[in-house]
Order: structure tokens, then sequence, then C-alpha cells
């Protein structure tokens, strides 16, 4: 089951959250998000790695973003994906990949995956769909093939997580061969249920709120809890 731990700021609490084993990490790139990341890149931010010395995955978070944005940001951090957490269209997603393709992230990225400055894995489209009922899962349809994963999260008012959770037995909805992450609100006290959570396509999990000391700074010991407890190490 990948991890992914999204709303980092700090460098070395992005550090200690690495070497817990984490796969992803997500920074926000949302101006309006107390987690926001965009007002650090100013300053170095070494790439975190796990004990083994492994990159973790970073993956940049956009709200209707423009791509020049976008591509800033992935210059900036050397980033290995890009989560869609608006409500960007199939279309935009698609004119995305090209532009991304195209772009001079895009051109520079083999060269950074050689030398060891962003991970080795493809670059990841990966699309938030906000999820209260069944009904809302069927939206998926209109990104088949516009994005690598989807992530389902607590349908809420405004864009960006709630801290909320849904109910997830409306993803036995989910009749797709697209992976996904399960989101919203998931905290300690849910080990139990996400080990005992199963679909044939949920790959991994996304955590944020519930792991916090504030906004943007993550309580490891709590979060190397929970991981020792899913992973039953």
């Amino acid at each position: 089951m990948k991890i992914k731990v999204c709303g980092m700021r700090d460098v070395d609490n992005a550090w200690q959250v690495a070497q817990l084993g984490v796969d992803m990490m997500g920074f926000i790139f949302y101006p309006k998000s107390p987690r926001y990341f965009g007002d650090c890149m100013e300053r170095e931010f070494p790439l975190p790695r796990k004990k083994n010395g492994e990159l973790v995955e970073r993956v940049g978070v956009f709200v209707n973003d423009t791509f020049e944005n976008i591509n800033t940001g992935s210059l900036c951090l050397g980033l290995d994906g890009v989560q869609f957490h608006g409500s960007e269209s199939p279309d935009y997603c698609k004119r995305f990949r090209e532009y991304h393709e195209n772009s001079l992230y895009g051109h520079i990225r083999p060269f950074l995956q050689k030398d060891g400055g962003c991970s080795a894995e493809p670059f990841k489209l990966i699309k938030a769909i906000s999820v209260s009922t069944a009904e809302d899962i069927q939206k998926y349809k209109e990104y088949v093939g516009a994005v690598d994963y989807f992530l389902f999260d607590t349908k809420c008012k405004a864009y960006g997580g709630s801290g909320e959770q849904f109910d997830w037995s409306v993803l036995d909805a989910y009749d797709g061969d697209v992976p996904f992450l399960l989101s919203g609100g998931i905290g300690p006290e849910d080990a139990e249920r996400v080990k005992e959570f199963h679909h044939p396509m949920c790959i991994g999990i996304d955590l944020n709120s519930k792991f916090e000391v504030e906004p943007g700074l993550k309580n490891v010991e709590k979060l190397g809890r929970f991981i020792s407890q899913i992973r039953g190490i």
C-alpha cells in the first residue's frame, strides 16, 4: 500500500517523515491553503529520502492553475507528478499532459532522473474527485484516458481537503481500471479500518491534517505509529 503524506512545508519535518518510509509527499501550490508551499520556493529544499536513500516521490497539488505556474513549481521542486484538486476538466488534463511533455521541465526531467534529481518513476497526473454518494463516483468516467490515478476525497464547499471522512462503502460503485488513492480525514484511529478496506484498484492512502501539530507540520511520532500499524511492522 502506497502512503502519500500531503501538505508538507518544513524541510526538517519532510526529511523526518521521509524516514518513516512514505512513498509520496504532497506540496500544495494553492495560495488559499494554510499549507501553501509557494511562499517556500525561495529557500533551498533538499530532496527528502527514505532510510535506504531512495527518493520520496514529490507531487505538486494545484487548483485551477495555469500551465506556466505548474511548470514553475515542477522546476522548483523537481516534481514527480501533479495532483489537480479543483474543477479541472478532462480536456484540461489532456492538454496539460501534452504541455508537460513539451515543456522545459518535461525535457529536462529524464536528465534529472539519471542524476538522481528526481524519482525514477514516470511523471504522474492525479485527479481528485470529491465524493459524498455513489453517484459522485461516476464522474471518474469523464477522466479515463486523461489521468494516471484518481484520488477520492470528501466533498466540501471549498477547494482542498476538509479533514472529514466520507462513507468508504460508496467506493463499491467504482468499477474503473484506473488506480486510486483513498483520502479524506484519515486519522490515527483509522488504522484498523484502513487495513480492513479492500478494493482491487485502491493502491494507497493520502494523509494530512489528522497527523498535524499545526498546518504544514506533521507529528512524526503519531504518523510513525500509524504506518507501523497498517504495514504490520
